[in-house]
């Protein structure tokens, strides 16, 4: 998840390989659904898009990319490594 302390800088944004990560204000798609945004304040996860980094690299990307160590693990979203990868590959059939 995105702290307070994000300055939106958007440089997680642009390492995320599932395009979890929008801008504040900016509404979100999954499944081919449009969401509302989740912060209208600082740069967001879309936690239904966010597997991370799981299938792509051995640890999230978003996190040392963050300048303003605004990006914590979310206590309301602890998933398994095995439910990560499959959240990775359904992923990879919506993009398809």
């Amino acid at each position: 998840m995105i702290t307070d302390d994000c300055i939106d800088c958007n440089a997680c944004e642009i390492e995320c390989p599932n395009n979890a990560i929008y801008t504040a204000g900016v509404t979100w798609d999954y499944n081919g659904e449009e969401h509302e945004a989740l912060n209208m304040d600082h740069t967001y996860i879309a936690t239904e898009k966010c597997s991370e980094c799981v299938g792509f690299y051995d640890k999230p990307q978003c996190i040392p990319a963050c300048p303003s160590d605004a990006i914590v693990p979310d206590p309301d979203h602890q998933n398994t490594h095995e439910e990560l990868l499959t959240e990775k590959e359904h992923l990879d059939l919506v993009r398809r």
